[in-house]
């Protein structure tokens, strides 16, 4: 005859006696103990919990060792609840990671990882557009770069294009398009991207120039000269075209306006013999001079 569980009984003993007569009953061994699970039979009957005799005042108690974890039925004094596995175990939920991933420290001098807004000033054909393009696409973290030329010409319809005549409707869009640079730049802040804008800004007009960008972005704005040489200037200006490209005598006079920034205080970077690489690793360390020692303006 076969046991329920699969083990084979012990023969009767000649005295009559049941076998292990006396004995305290040996303890089912758990499955783990088993070296594996094993199913319980269909037909076993339901294993019932033990049953301890009350002791006498004064007795010591029984020894049991501790029960595994997980092990026990919920409810039971001295067993433990089993595990209850995470939400996202259960949905499936994977979490997304943070928009903006820190990225390790940059080596040698530079802005490093930090979140800057920058505003590169120069006259047409100083290369700002091109170099602040190259200088955000270069660093190690997000980094946005927001042209004015290229906000001003969102307007398809009505657009006012300043060398058909400076005029009322001409400034109105300049200053629209300004206003709209430092919302994006703003917005860009506030979610840990740094950015950089570029835009030919006088010094003879500070209410407007300097003024109106720091009122649009923040004062936390780093603003940097970039003025090459007059003749690079003209070399620069007959390579372009469209509505970009000026006329000799504007070019000269918007270049002797912007000689007005030396003396100013703010950092000028003269790039008349420097690459655009060159240049924008030079505008690097003009920043990070910067945030360590603010420019007054």
């Amino acid at each position: 005859m076969q046991h329920a569980m699969g083990a084979p009984l012990p023969p009767p003993d000649p005295s009559g006696r049941t076998p292990g007569a006396g004995r305290p009953p040996v303890p089912p061994v758990p499955p783990a103990a088993q070296g594996g699970h094993q199913a319980p039979h269909p037909h076993a009957p339901h294993p019932q919990q033990p049953h301890h005799a009350p002791q006498a005042p004064g007795a010591a108690a029984p020894y049991s060792s501790p029960p595994a974890p997980g092990w026990g039925a919920p409810g039971i004094p001295g067993h433990p609840a089993p595990p209850v596995p995470p939400p996202h175990d259960i949905t499936g939920h994977v979490p997304l990671p943070p928009v903006a991933v820190p990225a390790p420290p940059q080596a040698g001098p530079g802005t490093g990882t930090a979140t800057l807004a920058v505003l590169l000033i120069g006259p047409a054909g100083a290369g700002k557009t091109t170099v602040a393009r190259h200088w955000a696409a270069r660093r190690r973290v997000p980094t946005a770069h927001i042209s004015l030329d290229d906000v001003r010409e969102w307007v398809c319809s009505g657009f006012a294009d300043p060398q058909s005549g400076w005029n009322e409707h001409s400034e109105a869009q300049y200053r629209l398009a300004r206003r709209t640079c430092g919302f994006a730049a703003r917005n860009f802040l506030a979610n840990g991207i740094s950015c950089i804008l570029d835009d030919a800004v006088f010094p003879d007009r500070p209410v407007v120039g300097l003024g109106g960008w720091k009122r649009h972005v923040g004062p936390g704005l780093l603003p940097v000269v970039l003025l090459p040489g007059l003749e690079i200037v003209l070399e620069r200006n007959a390579e372009r075209s469209g509505n970009r490209r000026l006329s000799d005598e504007e070019v000269a006079s918007i270049h002797g306006r912007m000689a007005g920034w030396y003396g100013s205080g703010l950092p000028i970077i003269d790039n008349s013999t420097y690459d655009v690489e060159t240049t924008a690793r030079v505008l690097d360390e003009v920043l990070a001079r910067s945030l360590a020692s603010p420019p007054a303006w």
